[in-house]
């Protein structure tokens, strides 16, 4: 085909595939989207006066204005250099502390004698092998040398609990919530031209406060227990929340348990070096008369806790998009989380006032009957009832 039938045969393709058409005909074909809708003015220019003879000539193979990497051999160069000046140019680039937009890279490359438009810069990035790209987490810092080794210790004491029908969960605080109009992420069915509106400015209001929800998710049953602080995240709180889980549903499931298995981060209110969390837990094996054995993640490996994934991400879902405007809203929509897969939520608000600063002494620490596991026994420890 020639450059008027190819151009045509593209636009009568387009037409039919309707809208979007443009786009993903050039995307196959590589042609231009200008030359596609050239060709589409001509089909109905064709279809509107039938009898009309088209301009017969044809440029010759090669003909038309040459692509400006051709014309302007230094173009693409500097435009990589704007865009990735740490391994492509100096240190000092122009736009180092700049938004690389597609306006602000053809304004710079304007001022260094490469005159282009934004929709240039655009087509030059993405034949280089650029694409719009957000930050994503991935790094998780240094990693313990036996970073495995104890992810592989806490399953085989999973599995081996399970096989006993001991209670296993998975515990962890999530992120605090402000109490109050406040914007909440997400996006939610509303009336068109009707958000709800909330406040402009996200400054904790003084009298509501703040949520702390701290969850306890049971591996087997796939159900969950969040109770709702409002004073602070301590390791007294944390341990409050395991003990209103066990009474509320841990002991209906699990009436017969003499273990109960936590899994936890390694840092926080619940953390393998905090002295108040040993001494809580404690008090709760005395109150429970249950041996309680924890398993730390090894640092920098949060993500992986269970509870992430399994209960505190489906709660954000269900809160999407409203402004958790009272304590009661946050702990009916918690409640009112449920999957696909049959995940139940209880939630409670916890109005106790858990006190900072709280020391304890290496006498409280040598009272407390603690016995370390073989392996890291900073991270795997036992604490059984007294007497």
């Amino acid at each position: 085909m020639d450059e008027r039938m190819r151009r045509q045969w593209a636009a009568t393709e387009a037409l039919a595939l309707g809208w979007g058409g443009v786009s993903a005909v050039a995307e196959a074909t590589g042609l231009a989207r200008n030359t596609v809708m050239a060709g589409m003015r001509e089909v109905a220019h064709r279809r509107r006066y039938p009898r009309t003879k088209l301009n017969a000539r044809i440029r010759s193979v090669g003909g038309g204005r040459k692509p400006l990497t051709q014309t302007d051999p230094g173009l693409q160069k500097a435009l990589e250099t704007l865009v990735d000046p740490a391994t492509r140019g100096h240190p000092e680039s122009p736009l180092r502390w700049t938004c690389k937009s597609t306006g602000n890279l053809a304004e710079e490359l304007s001022k260094q004698h490469h005159p282009v438009t934004d929709r240039t810069v655009a087509m030059l990035l993405k034949a280089a092998g650029y694409s719009l790209q957000a930050n994503r987490k991935m790094r998780e810092g240094s990693s313990h040398r036996d970073r495995d080794a104890q992810f592989e210790y806490i399953n085989r004491q999973v599995v081996a609990l399970q096989k006993q029908f001991q209670p296993v969960i998975s515990i962890d605080t999530k992120k605090k919530e402000l109490i109050g109009e406040f914007l909440n992420a997400g996006r939610e069915w509303e009336p068109a031209g009707q958000p709800v509106r909330v406040n402009v400015h996200d400054f904790p209001d003084k009298e509501l406060g703040k949520a702390i929800p701290y969850g306890v998710y049971d591996l087997a049953s796939n159900e969950g227990w969040v109770s709702v602080g409002i004073d602070h995240d301590t390791a007294e709180f944390a341990v409050a929340s395991i003990g209103r889980w066990w009474r509320q549903m841990g002991i209906q499931r699990f009436p017969k348990a003499t273990t109960l298995l936590i899994t936890a981060d390694g840092g926080g209110s619940n953390g393998s070096r905090n002295r108040l969390w040993k001494v809580a837990l404690q008090t709760l094996a005395d109150d429970l008369g249950l041996q309680l054995q924890v398993c730390h993640f090894p640092p920098g490996t949060s993500k992986w806790n269970k509870i992430e994934h399994r209960l505190f991400c489906f709660i954000t879902k269900n809160w999407r998009g409203r402004p958790l405007v009272s304590y009661k809203t946050v702990v009916n929509l918690i409640a009112s989380t449920t999957t696909r897969t049959g995940l139940k939520v209880r939630a409670a608000l916890d109005q106790g006032h858990y006190e900072t600063g709280i020391v304890v002494t290496d006498e409280q620490l040598a009272k407390i009957n603690i016995a370390p596991a073989s392996f890291h026994g900073e991270w795997n420890y036992s604490i059984r009832p007294k007497g």
